[in-house]
């Protein structure tokens, strides 16, 4: 993935995923695949994540300097929301 921001996007959208479905095995999976992606791709440690109507703020490290990057909770939400409305088509398979 090109773009640090893309990274950063795919990893928190499934993150909170993570977050509402801690034994959902895919989306665990999936966010540790993001993760090692922005460590090896991108060369960042994420700090913290914190969520703050309208946005969703993500703190992290590149090299010594400290970061921040905003997404729109709507945008972020829009896979967790899906799974929620349908959570027939999301079963955890193990």
């Amino acid at each position: 993935m090109k773009s640090l921001q893309d990274a950063l996007y795919n990893w928190l959208s499934i993150k909170v995923v993570c977050v509402e479905r801690p034994d959902d095995t895919a989306a665990r999976d999936t966010e540790m695949f993001f993760m090692q992606m922005l460590q090896d791709d991108h060369q960042v440690s994420i700090n913290s994540v914190t969520k703050t109507e309208p946005f969703y703020f993500v703190e992290y490290k590149v090299g010594d300097e400290m970061k921040k990057q905003r997404f729109p909770i709507e945008l972020i939400d829009i896979m967790l929301d899906q799974i929620q409305l349908e959570p027939d088509k999301y079963k955890n398979i193990e």
